[in-house]
């Protein structure tokens, strides 16, 4: 050990860094693994043959007995309800984020310490502690059962995403801000046309979290959606499991790989974004 050189060092090291980084990946993604396997293995082949990631006999038929859905509604339903779900609420809280974020970050108004201190105290707010006191105004008003109760509230953003943003702001130059105040632009048109499109990584960050965070949201729709046909894909994939009857955990499987689809793609195409946005964000002080 001691004849080897620094380079044959290095590669040892290397080799056992990456030796132990893939098997921690593999242990991470095992369960998603045997999760796509299940899906191709027959009832009887799931619960027998835990162990094996391949099937004996490609089970196709299981996608397509779960896409039938259940009640008379189709699997494609539980789909658009969860994309107009996470399309509309993750629009809403991120223009909503990004507007309250400039406010704080570019004007000066009275209480303006005291008003960002409260928001960061919100982080503190068990969710818990607001399903109560939420479920009787909008019952109040007569959004239950509708998804007004999902999306309205962010329209008022969301205090993760308003801090998020405030650091990206913070870490432009404010001569932007003054050379568009000399061109005569007022403050709403130096927000959208000077600062906003140079905050598109932070946005794009936002919007994949809130899209993955509001995707597998299931406690929320559990609460307010009581017509199956309104069920978005996690509370779909529990109506499908029956206790008191016999369960086709094949369609189950099958239904919720294809629920990863929509979560893969976003994280494949706007990786880049997520890193810049992550990186450009966290730095800022």
């Amino acid at each position: 050990m001691n004849n080897l050189t620094k380079k044959q060092k290095d590669k040892i090291k290397a080799f056992f860094f990456h030796l132990f980084v893939g098997g921690f990946c593999l242990v991470m993604i095992y369960p998603i693994l045997w999760m796509v396997a299940s899906s191709f293995k027959g009832p009887s082949e799931i619960w027998t043959n835990v162990t094996s990631l391949i099937p004996e006999r490609l089970a196709w038929e299981n996608y397509a007995i779960g896409w039938s859905g259940f009640g008379g509604i189709s699997f494609a339903v539980y789909f658009r309800n969860s994309l107009l779900y996470a399309g509309f609420g993750t629009l809403a809280i991120v223009l909503s984020s990004s507007i309250i974020a400039y406010g704080f970050a570019r004007i000066k108004f009275a209480g303006r310490a005291i008003w960002f201190t409260c928001m960061i105290l919100t982080l503190m707010l068990p969710r818990q502690v607001l399903l109560i006191p939420q479920y009787v105004l909008f019952n109040e008003l007569g959004w239950v059962n509708t998804f007004l109760p999902l999306i309205v509230p962010r329209l008022s953003g969301g205090a993760f995403f308003i801090f998020l943003l405030i650091q990206f702001i913070r870490g432009l130059p404010r001569d932007l801000d003054e050379a568009a105040e000399i061109d005569g632009a007022s403050r709403w048109q130096t927000f959208t046309r000077v600062i906003m499109p140079l905050m598109q990584p932070a946005l794009i960050t936002c919007a994949i979290f809130s899209f993955y965070w509001t995707w597998e949201d299931f406690l929320s729709p559990l609460i307010y959606l009581n017509n199956p046909r309104l069920y978005t894909v996690s509370l779909a994939l529990r109506s499908m499991s029956d206790p008191n009857a016999v369960t086709n955990w094949g369609a189950i499987f099958a239904m919720a790989t294809l629920s990863l689809v929509p979560v893969f793609a976003i994280f494949v195409f706007f990786q880049r974004y997520l890193i810049h946005g992550i990186s450009t964000t966290g730095l800022k002080g």
